[in-house]
């Protein structure tokens, strides 16, 4: 097994922030600055789409004093309608982050556009984003299976609208609120489940947190949005890969500095210490609204097996599950995943992926619709084994962090697909070899 030591701060900046932080500069009035943009494939075809649909984008990398490049965008617009007909089909490629906020902003733009992606994208369900935008007033077209090309006929006349959220789902949330702040009047947005609050935290929007435990976004529409500066900080989903290869390695010891540890992000780290990892948070403080801080990750010979059902814990995790599930299936031999169906709507079916990748390794799995669960091994871990990505970047990471706790050779079908959220992920895991 082999030993991982050393600092990080090269952490791939967050993902979800900087999909944010870019849309929402495009709505303001003004020039928005954001510092640490990240680079991964799905934030640059966000920045892509802004470009094509008329907004004035410019990115720059700017190396920093420990021998990082940091990339910073320049947004200029000139408030909520300064979007202009697009010339094409918006790309999304394999970003639904992209394709499904931006819908939001595109419906109350009084022209027609048209949203696409790649093969993966385009067979992901679309029919969550079309039918709050239809209550709103603009007219959304599918594919006969509810998938893209996404087909806007937007307006500018969008209504408001008092929606419930029926599956905990932030980027539904983002694109409802993006929209709503084109309309005339007062709209409110109703999540029985948290889901990540990244949109309501940047756009200070009014929220109020029910006896029931739901929570209630209140978004003013027409309200001018001035530009401010966006500073993002380290992707927690992208550390869970490194704290996973800390947790596995033999006498590792991993410290991962300026991590975004949102509540709604970081509910892995309280699980993984549940269940025994060496796991410490120092160094918190809050940045741009957000608390941050640095995540220390020792070597852990005795973690549990991980179990989640918990359907509110469930959607705090979703994107960390991948990664989870084999951490757990390699320290402790078992897995239990339940009520969380909408893993099969990813960029790939994940409880699928995970299955079948966990058995070509010698797990013994059963699958369910919304779930699965790893038995034990079967078998041993062979020393060589075909891994299939299944162009999916969560799957090809989480199963290279595998072959390094197992001191196997496993070939993935694409390495390259981990660009889309951590372009530096294979240097940074060389980088820490001892």
């Amino acid at each position: 097994m082999n030993v991982f030591q050393g600092e990080i701060s090269s952490l791939p900046p967050d993902k979800s922030i900087s999909h944010r932080a870019a849309l929402i500069g495009a709505l303001a009035e003004g020039t928005t600055e954001i510092t640490n943009f990240s680079g991964g494939y799905d934030n640059q075809s966000t920045l892509s789409v802004l470009r094509d649909a008329g907004i004035s984008v410019r990115q720059e990398e700017v190396p920093v004093a420990d021998g990082r490049i940091v990339r910073n965008v320049v947004i200029e617009s000139r408030g909520l309608w300064s979007f202009s007909k697009p010339s094409g089909p918006l790309m999304c490629n394999n970003s639904g982050s992209t394709m499904r906020m931006l819908a939001g902003i595109m419906a109350a733009q009084p022209f027609r556009s048209e949203l696409i992606g790649d093969a993966s994208l385009m067979k992901r369900p679309m029919k969550r984003v079309a039918d709050p935008l239809r209550q709103m007033g603009a007219a959304i077209s599918l594919s006969a299976e509810g998938t893209a090309p996404v087909v806007i006929d937007g307006t500018k006349e969008i209504r408001p609208i008092e929606y419930l959220l029926p599956v905990p789902s932030a980027q539904v949330k983002s694109l409802v609120a993006f929209a709503a702040m084109h309309a005339d009047g007062r709209s409110k947005i109703i999540e029985p489940i948290r889901s990540r609050d990244h949109t309501e935290l940047m756009l200070g929007l009014e929220t109020i947190d029910r006896p029931d435990g739901v929570r209630e976004i209140i978004v003013e529409g027409r309200r001018p949005i001035a530009a401010k500066p966006f500073n993002v900080p380290a992707d927690p989903s992208a550390a869970c890969f490194m704290i996973a290869l800390g947790l596995l390695g033999d006498r590792s010891e991993i410290v991962i500095r300026n991590v975004c540890l949102n509540p709604t992000r970081v509910a892995y780290i309280d699980i993984l210490q549940e269940a025994g990892a060496g796991l410490v948070i120092e160094n918190t403080r809050s940045e741009g609204g957000e608390p941050v801080g640095d995540i220390v990750v020792r070597s852990c010979s005795g973690l549990k097996p991980l179990r989640i059902s918990d359907h509110t814990i469930v959607a705090g995790v979703i994107d960390e599950i991948p990664m989870l599930s084999v951490l757990s299936a390699f320290a402790s031999g078992e897995f239990e995943l339940h009520n969380a169906a909408e893993l099969r709507t990813k960029e790939s079916d994940r409880i699928d992926a995970l299955v079948v990748n966990l058995q070509r390794l010698g797990f013994d799995c059963e699958q369910y619709p919304d779930g699965f669960v790893v038995k034990g091994r079967s078998g041993v871990v062979p020393e060589k084994a075909h891994i299939e990505c299944f162009d999916d970047h969560r799957i090809a990471m989480s199963f290279a962090i595998a072959a390094e706790a197992a001191g196997a050779s496993l070939e993935l079908s694409d390495r390259d697909v981990a660009g889309v959220s951590f372009p530096n992920f294979f240097s940074l895991i060389e980088s820490l070899r001892q």
